[in-house]
């Protein structure tokens, strides 16, 4: 019955594997220990019992039962929590919750999230919710109104009772020996809150982000709710300690970072710096503003990428945006002065900057606050945030892309405190868009440190290298979405392109805008004809695969098939004759249908082209293969650029560049890692389908017959030991042509 209702909750709530995973260790730890469920047990006795479940498991670590759930962030620990309570109501009838938030932001968030009608309501599709959704109480309303200590039969009112309260607020009210708010007397409850909680027969405690408060004087308080058993989540499951980082004793599930990128549940984080970068060149405010410049290049390759996606594939379009981790408050308002002035790109990103940090107050900190929680709407115009230590846990965005460190940190604090924050997926899932699926850390400065770190034996992750070409005039890209010839000389699409900023725009003819080939204006102009001018398209479009009826388009104009058409159109049209009419006065003449759909028609066959299916059928003996071919590249005297900028993928090590004549380079594939492989790169990258760049002259280039339409530039051989840009396989490297073997000297992808 239990494993029943927990597949019913992982499927209504579309758990992702670890969450389902989670729960059902929930479910077996209560199935193994039956008496969590009660006060009357001994807490040793069901410690031994599920030390036989989980072996992770060592202690509770507190007076009651606590488990420890840790998972990645950007798992989901919020909707694993609902998942939780949803769980222990339905298949156990407990009713009272308690969910600690370790800070206002968090505290804010699950409020929000826990409430019916938001965009992340953690119930979404529990029908038992559907209907009455769980009454939360929170630390504001707590001891405004007696109705939530108020006894009421099950069947009635609010059945789930979800308690959210802010431990750091907790923490604040028990400095002193004092005691916290919620244990006062309070006389429209005739009793503290707090004892009403510790009374309750069925309390269970859920901590989200329990490591950040897991021995403070607030919880030491809470301890004495006394409830059936605690559920701790968190990302990070340790305390920082002098003598470094302590581990949790009673962690059941542990789904960490890594693993979390391998299934493709979050972003792929990269580090990014400059080809031969050396920060000792230049001073520490040169090198702030080489970072910025490099990260807003990334930015807006970034959101070209995101909106071309969107568009190929018929999904919301996403606002991806910067973050800029600043030493201290005047630090931040100077690179806001810096990112918004005319020096800075000219001023694009003047009105698109917020500074978040303690500095604000009254008016400011609302304005603050409000555009940082709308940083996610493509309606809002913020493209850059800096902040001062102020966005950690909590603060939950799935746009964030590119992040700027210039605080001074060691390696490990800045892959722990950069990545946390831009790991969710806007989609939910990985795209196979290498730019849509990358976090990028510009760290020109502490790259290599960086490198080294991610690359420890106990490092969670592992990051993949960027690197950056020269800045350019071509580095500026727009993503155009051009309707078809018919659409436009219909009236129902027009040749514009993307807007950007002042001086960048794409040069388009805005004359002929929505206009035909020899700048007519649209065949229809009211909106009930481009309506039906809408239909008759979809409908023509079914034609396509019916040869026998339409061989051609020419076809389309035959009476028999007209009347076919304006008899479909007429029927799909009948749901909504209503809207075709509306606003309509008696000066507008009737509508015509049929007219509309002989002159699209006719339209439609004037703007297509029709492409001959032809079939080539050999004749004779058959016989296909590939030779060696010799190519001279003596004549050839390529370089690249001089500021190329070099990414690293932390968990692969894969390697890409970003350059002035192609943009995002593909990655080398991973060879054996006995002998360096060097990926072509910059104006080598541009021309290597064409020639073996760098190899000794007078050296033929060998391998399969050449490909000179396609794109993919990369080579590994077994060159000659003196050449000084090509680096031989090691033994065992399997990366053979994936269209047919190369000669055994070589290898190519």
């Amino acid at each position: 019955m239990n494993a029943r209702v927990r597949n019913h909750i992982a499927g209504r709530l579309s758990l992702r594997p670890p969450q389902a995973e989670s729960l059902d260790r929930l479910r077996r730890a209560l199935d193994a220990a039956p008496d969590m469920l009660g006060h009357q047990r001994d807490v040793s006795a069901i410690l031994s019992t599920l030390k036989a479940e989980f072996p992770t498991l060592e202690d509770f670590e507190r007076e009651f039962p606590s488990l420890c759930f840790a998972l990645a962030t950007g798992v989901g620990k919020t909707r694993l929590m609902g998942a939780f309570i949803a769980y222990l109501h339905l298949a156990h009838g407990i009713n009272n919750f308690f969910v600690l938030a370790p800070n206002l932001t968090i505290y804010n968030k699950l409020i929000t999230d826990f409430t019916r009608n938001t965009p992340k309501y953690v119930f979404k599709g529990i029908a038992e919710f559907a209907q009455q959704a769980p009454l939360i109480i929170t630390g504001d309303n707590y001891d405004q109104t007696g109705a939530a200590v108020d006894d009421q039969s099950m069947g009635f009112a609010h059945d789930v009772r979800i308690n959210i309260f802010n431990i750091s607020k907790i923490n604040s009210e028990v400095r002193g020996g004092k005691e916290p708010r919620i244990k006062r007397m309070r006389e429209v409850l005739g009793d503290s809150y707090f004892n009403h909680l510790a009374n309750l027969p069925d309390l269970v405690l859920l901590m989200d982000e329990s490591h950040r408060y897991r021995a403070s004087a607030g919880v030491r308080a809470i301890n004495e709710l006394k409830p059936l058993f605690g559920l701790e989540v968190t990302a990070t499951p340790f305390v920082e300690s002098s003598r470094g980082p302590v581990p949790f004793k009673n962690v059941v599930m542990d789904y960490p970072l890594a693993r979390a990128m391998e299934d493709g549940f979050v972003k792929e984080p990269a580090v990014v710096t400059q080809r031969n970068f050396k920060a000792s060149d230049h001073t520490p405010e040169e090198v702030e503003k080489i970072k910025l410049e490099d990260g807003v290049r990334l930015h807006e390759t970034t959101k070209v990428e995101l909106l071309t996606y969107a568009r190929e594939n018929g999904v919301k379009m996403v606002k991806p945006f910067m973050l800029v981790i600043a030493r201290d408050t005047t630090h931040a308002a100077q690179l806001k002065s810096l990112i918004e002035s005319v020096q800075f790109y000219e001023g694009r990103y003047a009105g698109k900057v917020i500074q978040v940090d303690s500095s604000r107050t009254g008016a400011e900190e609302e304005e603050m606050i409000a555009r940082l929680l709308a940083v996610e709407s493509v309606d809002e115009p913020t493209e850059i945030v800096i902040h001062v230590n102020m966005l950690k846990e909590g603060w939950d965005v799935t746009n964030l892309y590119t992040i700027v460190p210039l605080r001074a940190a060691n390696a490990r604090t800045l892959i722990e405190q950069s990545i946390g924050r831009g790991l969710r997926l806007p989609y939910g899932k990985r795209t196979g868009v290498a730019a849509v699926d990358r976090l990028n850390i510009v760290a020109h400065d502490k790259f290599q440190e960086i490198i080294d770190e991610a690359n420890r034996g106990d490092s969670p992750i592992r990051l993949r290298q960027v690197i950056l070409d020269a800045p350019s005039a071509s580095d500026k890209k727009v993503s155009v979405q051009v309707g078809s010839g018919a659409a436009v000389r219909l009236g129902l699409s027009a040749l514009t392109p993307t807007p950007l900023p002042e001086g960048e725009g794409l040069a388009l003819p805005s004359p002929t805008s929505g206009r035909g080939a020899g700048g007519e204006g649209p065949v229809f102009t009211t909106e009930a004809e481009k309506q039906v001018a809408r239909v008759v398209m979809e409908v023509i479009g079914k034609y396509e695969v019916k040869r026998d009826l339409v061989p051609t388009s020419s076809a389309l104009l035959k009476p028999e098939v007209q009347q076919e058409i304006l008899a479909e159109v007429a029927e799909r049209l009948r749901p909504m004759q209503g809207n075709l009419l509306a606003g309509i006065d008696d000066a507008t003449p009737a509508l015509d249908l049929s007219s509309v759909v002989a002159k699209t028609t006719e339209i439609v066959v004037q703007q297509t082209i029709d492409i001959p299916r032809i079939a080539v059928v050999p004749k004779g003996e058959v016989t296909t293969g590939f030779r060696p071919f010799s190519l001279d590249v003596s004549q050839l005297r390529l370089q690249p650029g001089e500021r190329e900028i070099v990414g690293q993928m932390l968990r692969t090590n894969e390697q890409f560049t970003l350059v002035s004549e192609i943009g995002l380079n593909r990655p080398l594939k991973n060879c054996p890692p006995k002998r360096p492989r060097t990926p072509l790169r910059g104006s080598e990258a541009s021309a290597s389908r064409f020639s073996g760049l760098r190899q000794p002259l007078g050296r033929p280039l060998w391998g399969p017959f050449a490909h000179f339409g396609r794109t993919d530039p990369w080579f590994t051989h077994d060159a000659h030991p003196t050449s000084p840009r090509w680096s031989p396989c090691a033994p065992g490297c399997t990366r053979q042509s994936t269209s047919a073997p190369a000669p055994p000297a070589w290898h190519a992808r």
